[in-house]
């Protein structure tokens, strides 16, 4: 009986064709995501009260990730720390996002503002996200606010350059031509006629910056320029945890790395199998 029902289960999954399988996995890692930071925000304060009896214990069935020096379970503070990370990745990918909308149809206006693109494209680029980020964040206070205005005012290039080439696309078409032949001005085409077809590039390019924007807010955090120490962020939970690792307490940096790690790996398999479903090439198969 059990043999038929492995094989009644795997006819089921090879009887998928890859839309309908890249729809599953999508549905999966955005189930995990959500699962995460609804747990995160529903989790009591009080769970991370300190109990220096429980102090430094290793991972078992009550504290499946251990307990820190001050005897705070590690499963609860990486749930809240992850939940932390990708509240931060959202708001500076959507920034990241409305950045590359405005330059990308800026750029479709005209040859000086073409340029005036290239040019800011260039110079963003030179400067290594990391210090810009640093830099950002530190000049509008640090904590949250500083973090995400920082990872988001310093992801936009890579998606203005794509939006750039397609609006350069875009503007080949006959109905462009057409619509400048009856004298409607650059902002008109760019609205009515650019906007629409840059949708999709938007969506997606939001989700791909959404990973780098998590771990370089982890990046900045661990450093000590990201979020406020009393919050139980993943990059402070990693940077106080190296002051313990040569006493053996592996747990405490290992558990919060491979969550964040899992984290990322998920937003990005979103992103990867949802370009697929926009590829026309391949979304029917």
């Amino acid at each position: 009986m059990s043999t038929v029902v492995k094989v009644e289960r795997k006819g089921l999954i090879r009887g998928l064709n890859l839309r309908q399988k890249t729809i599953l996995l999508i549905s999966l890692m955005s189930l995990l995501l959500l699962t995460v930071l609804f747990s995160s925000l529903y989790i009591d304060n009080s769970a991370l009260s300190t109990n220096f009896d429980s102090r430094n214990l290793a991972p078992s069935l009550q504290h499946p990730f251990g307990t820190d020096w001050m005897g705070r379970d590690m499963f609860t503070r990486t749930i809240i720390g992850l939940g932390l990370s990708i509240t931060v990745g959202a708001f500076a990918s959507v920034i990241s996002t409305l950045v590359s909308v405005f330059l990308g149809l800026l750029s479709s206006i005209g040859k000086t503002a073409d340029s005036f693109v290239s040019w800011l494209v260039d110079l963003f680029l030179s400067i290594p996200h990391l210090l810009l980020i640093i830099l950002i964040s530190i000049g509008l206070g640090g904590g949250a606010t500083g973090v995400i205005a920082g990872v988001g005012l310093s992801h936009w290039t890579s998606l203005t350059r794509v939006v750039r080439a397609e609006v350069k696309q875009i503007k080949t078409q006959d109905y462009i031509h057409i619509s400048r032949n009856f004298g409607k001005p650059g902002w008109w085409i760019a609205i009515r006629h650019i906007l629409p077809h840059l949708i999709p590039q938007f969506l997606l390019g939001m989700i791909l910056i959404f990973p780098h924007a998590i771990l370089h807010e982890a990046s900045v955090t661990f450093l000590g320029f990201g979020l406020s120490p009393h919050e139980p962020a993943i990059g402070i939970i990693l940077a106080e945890s190296m002051r313990y690792l040569a006493a053996g307490y592996w747990w405490l940096a290992f558990f919060p790395g491979l969550s964040l790690l899992i984290i990322v790996l998920a937003v990005d398999v979103i992103g990867e199998n949802l370009g697929k479903l926009m590829d026309p090439r391949k979304a029917h198969e």
